[in-house]
């Protein structure tokens, strides 16, 4: 799922579109990067290109997942309390990872202190209070933010915030539409379980333009924040001092 589903991909474009702009090829070979929640591996597959990635991830079945593509540089680890010294990172990837948590603010100073004076973390959350909807329980999320919130969290972890963009503008209203719907649908049958927006899988035609929409912000958040959209994208920066 993670490497086909519109959303996955999607997203997968634009970020690599930002790290392109930040980061480019220079200092490849040196630079060392962490993804924290790492997931499947898809990510880390992709974070490569930029240095020596490796991830960790709470679950040890996701971990399991990331040593059958031969991803051998995965372990266990929380994201407020990472196995590493301190300054180990040039990068750190936080992608829809922290709104799972109790303290998002814990998980950031961590990353903070496992990032060397200058680093940078790259993060992705969840928008919208009134997005809410079965997904965020089925992931069993404690918030949504705006990106005022997640601008605040970082600089209370001591981050230098470089910018704060919405996402996935593009489809945000039809988006939004279904959550609303879906909400309604549980008011009127309360016993309606929570269903994964994941679980069924558009029709691959469908699917495909979905993660073409979606991905097609990516040459726009290389120039330019985006005023509104279902997620929020953040690059912050370690003091070097």
């Amino acid at each position: 799922m993670e490497d086909v589903h519109w959303w996955f991909v999607g997203r997968r474009r634009i970020l690599l579109q930002v790290l392109n702009r930040y980061l480019g090829s220079n200092g490849h070979h040196t630079r060392r990067i962490l993804d924290v929640g790492c997931g499947t591996g898809t990510m880390l597959t992709y974070l490569s290109s930029f240095g020596k990635a490796q991830g960790v991830d709470i679950d040890e079945e996701a971990v399991g997942y990331c040593r059958e593509r031969g991803l051998e540089d995965v372990g266990l680890g929380e994201a407020a309390d990472l196995p590493f010294g301190d300054g180990s990172f040039d990068l750190v990837t936080a992608l829809d990872v922290v709104e799972h948590l109790d303290d998002d603010v814990a998980a950031f100073q961590e990353m903070k202190r496992v990032l060397r004076p200058g680093g940078q973390i790259l993060v992705t959350v969840p928008a919208h209070r009134f997005l809410w909807g079965d997904q965020d329980e089925v992931n069993m999320h404690k918030r949504r933010y705006t990106a005022n919130e997640l601008r605040q969290r970082l600089v209370e972890s001591g981050f230098e915030v470089v910018r704060v963009s919405y996402m996935n503008a593009l489809l945000f209203a039809p988006i939004a539409a279904v959550r609303l719907l879906r909400r309604l649908e549980h008011r009127l049958r309360p016993r309606i379980a929570h269903q994964s927006d994941f679980r069924y899988p558009a029709p691959r035609p469908v699917n495909y333009v979905l993660a073409h929409v979606f991905g097609a912000e990516g040459p726009i958040l290389r120039r330019m924040d985006i005023p509104f959209g279902v997620s929020i994208l953040a690059l912050a920066q370690k003091k070097s001092a």
